[in-house]
């Protein structure tokens, strides 16, 4: 147990938040899916099932998101622990 939660209870929550946090980060810069995914060297349909909450994404792939989006890993996953608040 998680604060109270199943351990895959928390670990849903958390690929929303991470998704929500992503799909935030790439708005701000104005940045498509597919314009992600194309610099990320992923394919679009994992960015969109990320950004949903529906993928469990590898550290490679998260270390291509973050590379892609210039951002700290260590940002994408303190602000899924937030939003988990």
């Amino acid at each position: 147990m998680v604060n109270g939660e199943s351990f895959t209870v928390a670990a849903k929550h958390l690929k929303t938040y991470l998704g929500d946090e992503i799909r935030e980060r790439r708005e701000q810069r104005d940045v498509s899916q597919e314009a992600l995914a194309f610099e990320a060297g992923l394919h679009r349909n994992v960015i969109g099932r990320l950004e949903r909450g529906e993928y469990n994404p590898s550290l490679e792939t998260l270390i291509s998101i973050q590379r892609a989006l210039d951002v700290p890993l260590s940002e994408l996953i303190v602000g899924a622990e937030r939003r988990s608040r």
